[in-house]
């Protein structure tokens, strides 16, 4: 209980702190743009978790396919715009300016939501340690 409420805490600071930072969704395909870790540290007194802040650039009508990540993701969108496509739930579009969220293990999609101007984000993730960041899905 008390991991969880630590966890719970951690991301909800990490999340306004991104918003804050006014800085760069993880598309980890290799035709975009991709700025890469930022950040990956252990995450204080949850043993066996991290934190890992990213970078992302995405070109013009790029689409990451269906995919998830194994924690939660937390992202700020700085440049272009951004549709979330989750499974068994309706598209959102993120615009500059504005956050978002994907659960952990949650199967979206994400597309560059022009087909003329890159997008940028910022984002973090809270995981397991050692787990892919990204896992496509058929």
């Amino acid at each position: 209980m008390h991991g969880t409420i630590v966890r719970s805490t951690l991301a909800l600071l990490l999340g306004i702190a991104v918003g804050m930072l006014g800085h760069q969704v993880l598309f980890a395909q290799p035709a975009q743009g991709t700025c890469g870790k930022l950040q990956q540290r252990d995450l204080e007194g949850v043993p066996g978790w991290e934190v890992i802040m990213f970078c992302s650039e995405s070109d013009p009508g790029a689409v990451t396919g269906r995919h998830y990540h194994p924690g939660p993701e937390f992202f700020y969108v700085l440049d272009g715009a951004l549709t979330i496509e989750p499974d068994g739930q309706p598209p959102f579009t993120v615009k500059v300016g504005e956050s978002g969220y994907t659960g952990r293990k949650q199967i979206h999609n994400t597309k560059n939501a022009s087909s003329t101007q890159p997008a940028k984000v910022i984002g973090v993730m809270i995981l397991e340690k050692g787990q892919p960041l990204f896992t496509p899905v058929p």
